[in-house]
């Protein structure tokens, strides 16, 4: 394989993260920055956090859930109590936590109203080169919440299982990226497996890739990790970059092996004999097609894997999808 996720870890500030018996070699303590939890963020009465967790560092050596970096780490944080509350300085806590344990990636499920205090620890944590990744959110036809608005926050739409739009994913200029969204399985409390729809599996999913891309790229910095993931999405809708797929569906193969110029080397003028130049997004052999069915696969590849959940104000994930079904 090409990366796993090895020497990365991400923090996790939702609900807490249930020490799985697939999570559980990959489970850091973390901290509770919300009242009612274990202390370390290793408690979980939701699901929600556990199976965003699951999604991105689930190992599959126990009972079968296998995340998208499996030999990453997560950082659990509680920043929600059990019914999916969580005030905006909570996640600021949560996000200075972060920082000061040198993590590479955040992954943010929830989205709401933004405070002073807030805006400064996102600020702080691009700052010190962590790719943030946040849900644009369930509520169509509304503005994406904080912090999936914030510039050099990599938002994470969502799309249904024939990899188009789902339709309550939240649409705007801010969308990055999407990723798959319906029914999507992953770990839970109690040893148990959870099946969910929303943005927030997409964004655990992205945030997984970004922990991919950190692993096999360790100097590259925060912006060309969102980059490499933008210029290799499969682009669907209009031609180019729009507000419902954002730059497109992720490939992760694309985003570990592509030849990836950085960010403003397509704006560097090329010498007047230097001959016809391809599109800086061109692809070896131009097909179109053949990278069409390399991201069906790899959608295919990722949907096995998790489950999904959503966003809010006051930070409650609302209006969005119902709480995950649990399996025993």
């Amino acid at each position: 394989m090409i990366s796993k996720g090895d020497g990365i870890v991400v923090a996790v500030p939702d609900t807490g993260v249930d020490p799985h018996p697939d999570l559980s070699e990959n489970l850091l303590a973390g901290i509770d920055t919300v009242a009612g939890g274990s202390g370390d963020g290793r408690k979980d009465s939701n699901s929600h956090g556990t199976s965003m967790a699951g999604l991105i560092a689930a190992s599959g050596r126990a009972t079968g859930a296998l995340g998208i970096a499996p030999r990453s780490k997560i950082l659990p944080i509680m920043a929600s109590t059990s019914d999916n509350f969580g005030e905006a300085d909570d996640l600021a806590a949560a996000i200075e936590y972060a920082i000061s344990k040198n993590v590479q990636v955040i992954s943010i499920s929830s989205g709401g109203a933004s405070t002073p205090r807030l805006v400064r620890a996102v600020e702080a944590a691009i700052a010190a080169n962590i790719v943030i990744v946040a849900a644009a959110g369930n509520v169509p036809n509304q503005p994406l919440s904080y912090p999936a608005n914030e510039e050099d926050v990599i938002a994470v739409g969502g799309v249904d299982r024939l990899g188009r739009h789902a339709a309550f994913s939240a649409t705007g200029p801010q969308v990055d990226v999407t990723a798959p969204a319906v029914d999507i399985y992953s770990t839970s409390y109690g040893g148990k497996y959870s099946k969910g729809t929303g943005t927030s599996s997409a964004t655990a999913i992205v945030a997984g890739a970004a922990a991919l891309i950190r692993s096999k790229y360790p100097y590259l910095p925060a912006q060309e990790v969102a980059h490499r993931l933008t210029a290799t999405a499969i682009d669907k809708g209009p031609p180019g970059r729009d507000d419902e797929y954002g730059y497109g569906v992720i490939d992760l193969v694309a985003a570990l092996t592509a030849d990836v110029p950085p960010l403003g080397f397509e704006s560097v003028s090329a010498p007047a004999d230097a001959g016809p130049t391809a599109p800086a997004e061109a692809r070896p052999g131009g097909d179109d097609d053949g990278a069409q069915v390399r991201g069906l696969v790899t959608l295919a590849a990722i949907a096995a894997v998790g489950i999904g959940w959503a966003l809010v104000a006051r930070r409650r994930r609302r209006g969005d999808d119902p709480p995950p079904r649990i399996s025993r």
